[in-house]
């Protein structure tokens, strides 16, 4: 058998096998420096973010880059017309270009240190959930610079947290059904944002209903009709499966928006006109350069505790650190399903790294007065357009601390036009729910519980914990208490807290 000569009908592969090797041959021998030119490169790119293992293109990487940038870049003027806009309990206030300053230093640091440690397309700004809280609650006891320094130490217990390795263990114990809950409430949350930034739905000021459509039940305003026509843009591109779908309807509803304020000056809506714009007058700033004002770096102070009593400052960090932790794991939990990243049970590749950068996140921004940073739901978008990998994250931050010095230049897309974005990235991590067996009572109420607490609250984490404390309950009430890991019980009592802070809060300070 072992010197039986080739049959007639294996020459033809044995002849063709025989030519592919002669070719491969008489190419590296005759263009050996052309061969390991082409290769070696894009080579390592390629094995270091694990574009073509993740089904990802640097193209689309690029593309998905930008798209999260524009989708994001409204922050570097909210944050600080949130923050400059509180005084704190002695009487001082943020200045507005130096928090936008660092806004932006914050959010591209990050995000390029997420992208490059973590390799994953999640970019990293300010909160806007912890932003306001501080802004409201935590500044009216103490100073800016003390309440600061209870967003270190809370980004430090995160960390701490993550490096130990009781996050991934607390991650690890949320079922899959609220994790895949979890993804599809954040879909309805930045859908829900998305509608209110783009002037679809409003506050009505009444008790009931509390939102209705446009004003006083119209679509009224040319913003808001830019935004319909933005979304209906971006859905019909993403069904004929256009590449750069969510770019080019953001790039088209911007053009539109410029010569719309340029022939009917709409101005702004803060300016007390209705029909105006929302965050930001998309036209050509007089001047695009600006150097920024870094002054706020590194002015923080520990004396909270001495102000108020550690603990009183002690439960400020645990409303801080709960919001943060479960706000980002919430979601990460839902881009990576998004991005097709996630296995079954909804882990995603270098997830520790992932945890322990997103604490640095909180850190750095206390360190900065920019708030806790964390990952933002707008990447989302970026995921959208094709974004897989930490090499979309290089490009969104670059984009980010070139914001510092040509700030008045990302003003230019206003929010109605990037609010059709996140309208159309939350229908689609909306679909996930299709992975859900819902005929079960115990886990219906759970999960529906986690999707609709999200948006009606305005918070990942309330969703989060409605989820958390009722999955708790009611599953182990019907029978299933034994499947219910005993960190998913802590998990809930500590929400349990939580959610009852304002009279623990209270019964402190009397």
């Amino acid at each position: 058998m072992r010197g039986r000569p080739p049959r007639r009908r294996d020459l033809p592969r044995l002849f063709r096998v025989a030519q592919r090797a002669a070719s491969d041959y008489s190419r590296r021998v005759h263009h050996p420096r052309t061969t390991s030119a082409s290769s070696s490169s894009p080579g390592r790119l390629d094995r270091f973010f694990g574009i073509t293992a993740r089904g990802a293109t640097v193209g689309g990487e690029i593309r998905g880059g930008i798209v999260t940038f524009v989708a994001m870049a409204y922050i570097v003027l909210l944050n600080p017309i949130i923050l400059s806009g509180g005084t704190d309990v002695a009487g001082n206030a943020l200045g507005f270009a130096q928090v936008a300053a660092t806004t932006a230093l914050t959010a591209g640091a990050m995000t390029i240190l997420f992208g490059l440690v973590a390799r994953l397309p999640f970019a990293f700004a300010a909160g806007l959930g912890i932003n306001s809280f501080l802004a409201v609650s935590v500044v009216g006891e103490v100073t800016w610079p003390e309440a600061m320094g209870l967003v270190l130490i809370n980004g430090l217990l995160i960390v701490l947290l993550a490096v130990t390795g009781l996050r991934r263990l607390i991650f690890d114990a949320v079922p899959m059904a609220l994790k895949t809950a979890i993804t599809v409430g954040i879909g309805l949350f930045i859908a829900f944002i998305g509608f209110v930034d783009g002037g679809f739905v409003q506050s009505t000021g009444l008790a009931s209903p509390p939102v209705g459509l446009g004003v006083n039940g119209s679509i009224a305003t040319v913003p808001t009709l830019l935004f319909v026509l933005t979304l209906v843009t971006i859905a019909i591109l993403l069904a004929r499966k256009v590449k750069g779908a969510i770019l080019i309807g953001l790039a088209g509803g911007t053009v539109v928006a410029v010569i719309v304020e340029a022939i009917w000056h709409l101005g702004a809506r803060a300016d007390g006109n209705a029909g105006g714009w929302g965050l930001s007058v998309p036209e050509i700033p007089a001047s695009i350069f600006s150097l920024p004002d870094l002054s706020l770096v590194g002015q923080v102070s520990f004396g909270a505790f001495d102000r108020i009593g550690v603990l009183a400052a002690a439960m400020l960090v645990f409303t801080l650190l709960f919001t943060n932790f479960f706000d980002a794991m919430g979601t990460m939990t839902g881009l990576s399903r998004e991005a097709n990243l996630a296995d079954e049970r909804g882990n995603f590749p270098r997830l520790r790294s992932a945890l322990v950068v997103e604490g640095i996140g909180a850190v750095a921004g206390g360190l900065t007065s920019s708030s806790s940073n964390t990952v933002f739901i707008e990447s989302g978008t970026g995921i959208g357009e094709g974004a897989r990998t930490g090499l979309a994250n290089l490009v969104t931050g670059a984009l980010f601390l070139l914001a510092m010095f040509v700030t008045p230049l990302t003003t230019i897309v206003p929010s109605e036009v990037a609010s059709a974005a996140l309208v159309a990235v939350g229908a689609l991590m909306m679909s996930q729910i299709r992975h859900v067996d819902l005929t079960d009572v115990s886990v219906l109420i759970p999960v529906f519980l986690t999707i609709t607490v999200m948006p009606l609250t305005y918070s990942i984490a309330n969703g989060i914990g409605a989820g958390f404390v009722s999955w708790v309950v009611i599953r182990s009430l019907s029978g299933h208490a034994r499947r219910i890991s005993p960190l998913l019980w802590i998990v809930a009592a500590g929400f349990v807290v939580f959610f009852v802070r304002g009279p623990i809060e209270a019964a402190l300070a009397g």
